[in-house]
């Protein structure tokens, strides 16, 4: 079994206890995470061989971050430590109903946004390797760690590595770039690494942001989306990206806070096909119907780490099957309080198969 190496930051996570807001809250909820650490820790928990690389600072609440993907059973050997940069953070408050999650971030100075591209030994991390996965979260930080991102690209490639990345975009971070606008920043960056993408992952929002890709006049914001339009949003992806094998495009309907409409599209390119799911009887697509929602956070990053853990298995890594897999485990996770997916590939596999009714299992 091939590894599947990950590359970013992991931050300590402060979560406002339940739905109480920041400003109600005297004591916060303190777990370690981070997009590819997410990822990493989905891989393993499936049952996977995940390596994460990242730099974190010399103290205990860095052990404690690590620690946290250690004890899932992730290769924590290529984390640096450094003696410079701190611990990046970031603050949560979960919404319910109509009122919004909110995120604070707090990772200016962090480890990894000051560590230099040399100072990972990338041959060593991809021995054994067969896989990459990057996010667009990392690059956000500064141009240091934009940097090391395109040279992680870049090595894996080298060494005959696949490499995915999910677009992630995220606005409030994407702030070194003084002279663009954050979305403008974005485009310049991402537009340098994707010609060293195999398999891109994003929502319809990230491929408009990065790439200034639309589904025709699809809004996201109302609740109810026409799939059909995003095959030609993935034909624009592997137009302007020849390299790119595959496209996933994540399908969130958010009825409210607390409930959300789940599902997917994974486009072939050399089939030029698209395969969703989840899929009703007939065959059509019927979207997972998410209520009271336990935490969305990570959602995405369980896609991803159901995606490639698919993709890198035999008996699953056909795309009508993959996609099945990525979505069933995404949908578990929002069950789920962390960043970090907990289901086993046997309860992904018995809600790919229809068990989803949560009836007690004795």
């Amino acid at each position: 079994m091939n590894t599947v190496v990950t590359f970013g930051e992991i931050m300590a996570r402060l979560a406002a206890p339940a739905n109480l807001r920041l400003r109600q809250s005297r004591g916060l909820d303190v777990t370690y995470a981070g997009a590819e650490a997410s990822v990493s820790a989905s891989i393993c928990n499936f049952g996977g061989k995940a390596r994460y690389v990242s730099a974190l600072p010399k103290h205990a609440l860095a052990e404690a971050a690590v620690d946290a993907v250690r004890a899932v059973g992730v290769d924590t050997d290529f984390i640096l430590r450094t003696d410079n940069g701190r611990l990046g953070t970031y603050f949560l408050e979960t919404g319910a109903n109509q009122r919004p999650s909110n995120v604070i971030y707090d990772r200016e100075g962090s480890a990894v946004s000051i560590t230099p591209a040399e100072s990972y030994n990338w041959e060593a991390i991809f021995e054994g390797a067969s896989w990459l996965h990057l996010s667009g979260i990392t690059p956000a930080l500064s141009k240091n760690s934009a940097n090391a991102t395109l040279v992680a690209a870049q090595k894996a490639q080298e060494a005959g590595v696949k490499v995915s990345i999910d677009l992630n975009f995220r606005g409030k971070l994407w702030k070194w770039g003084s002279s663009k606008s954050s979305r403008e920043l974005a485009q310049e960056t991402m537009r340098e690494i994707l010609p060293f993408i195999d398999v891109v992952i994003g929502n319809e929002e990230d491929c408009y942001d990065v790439l200034g890709i639309q589904a025709g006049d699809t809004d996201v914001h109302a609740g109810a989306l026409d799939i059909s339009r995003y095959p030609d949003v993935a034909r624009q992806v592997s137009k302007q990206f020849p390299n790119v094998s595959k496209v996933a495009i994540t399908l969130r309907e958010s009825i409210s806070a607390s409930h959300n409409n789940w599902g997917a599209m994974l486009f072939d390119v050399a089939q030029d096909k698209p395969f969703f799911a989840p899929l009703d009887n007939d065959g059509n697509y019927e979207p997972y119907q998410i209520k009271n929602i336990v935490d969305r956070v990570g959602g995405g990053d369980s896609f991803a780490g159901g995606l490639i853990f698919a993709l890198t298995t035999e008996e699953l890594k056909e795309p009508s099957i993959a996609i099945k897999y990525a979505v069933a485990a995404s949908c578990l996770k929002h069950s789920i309080k962390g960043d970090f997916n907990f289901s086993t590939r046997k309860e992904v596999e018995a809600l790919m198969g229809g068990s989803a009714s949560g009836r007690v299992v004795r």
